[in-house]
């Protein structure tokens, strides 16, 4: 008998993974890929602009700083706190709602451009996530997304992860949205024009043990993974880690360098 897949259930855990640890610390890392992500979109200013699964605000304070209306949206309070505070160090007004990326509080078309920075690649239903996403940008808008790929390091890591304490079953894995042709499926034919760019972001670390005690301290699914193995399996996993940064070192100084693959999309909204 096949057992269906309880999302919800999913959905609470993940919320709390994501406030454990210290996200703060790895958005801090990779804010670049929003900076990025919002040169392509070529925002103009006072463009009403959502950011989904905003976290700390990466997105949405690049966006800010372009003069768009911004309003970045995550589940997490204790992270939109985070990105509030971020906003106003730089006088941003940026809104910061708690919300759900499966369930925008928001009327169709409602906004300009719709972004996400690996934030709404983790919803567990990936259908229904794709679908609000369009359904709150406006016809003609733009939909920007910044997606881990599944070759690339990042989904490396979660494969590594998942040998020890396997995702649930049936469940997408969320490096799916970086795969070109599962996002045409999500995104189906309600977008036109679709860029598809395939960069790079590098995590620079002193050796791979510094990697891997970073990753286990402040990345919510490495901290809840550790959490979730006996005592005595924990440092199988870590040694794994560190293995994992080892085999994808490019520094040849004795320091770390790893180039982590994503997909930068930006696509064009065309009329429901």
């Amino acid at each position: 008998m096949t057992i269906a897949l309880d999302l919800s259930a999913v959905k609470a855990r993940q919320q709390v993974t994501w406030a454990s640890g210290d996200y703060g610390a790895v958005a801090a890392l990779i804010h670049p890929i929003a900076e990025w992500l919002v040169a392509a979109a070529d925002l103009p200013a006072g463009a009403r602009v959502l950011d989904v699964a905003t976290g700390t605000g990466n997105a949405a304070i690049a966006a800010a700083r372009c003069g768009c209306v911004v309003t970045g949206v995550d589940y997490v309070p204790e992270l939109l706190e985070r990105g509030h505070a971020r906003a106003a160090a730089e006088r941003l007004p940026v809104t910061f709602v708690t919300g759900d990326a499966e369930r925008l509080a928001y009327p169709d078309g409602s906004f300009d451009a719709v972004l996400s920075v690996v934030g709404v690649m983790f919803a567990p239903d990936q259908e229904r996530a794709a679908a609000e996403l369009l359904r709150v940008c406006r016809s003609g808008g733009m939909v920007a997304l910044a997606s881990w790929t599944p070759q690339g390091f990042i989904g490396e890591l979660f494969r590594t992860v998942g040998r020890h304490v396997p995702p649930p079953a049936g469940l997408r894995p969320p490096v799916q949205w970086g795969d070109e042709g599962r996002l045409r499926e999500l995104l189906g034919g309600s977008v036109g024009e679709m860029r598809t760019v395939r960069r790079e972001f590098v995590f620079r670390f002193g050796t791979p043990e510094e990697f891997a005690d970073f990753f286990r301290a402040n990345y919510g699914p490495t901290l809840k993974a550790f959490e979730a193995l006996p005592e005595e399996r924990r440092p199988q996993l870590h040694a794994d880690l560190v293995e994992l940064a080892r085999t994808h070192n490019h520094a040849s100084d004795g320091t770390v360098r790893i180039a982590a693959e994503y997909l930068e999309v930006v696509a064009q909204r065309t009329p429901a």
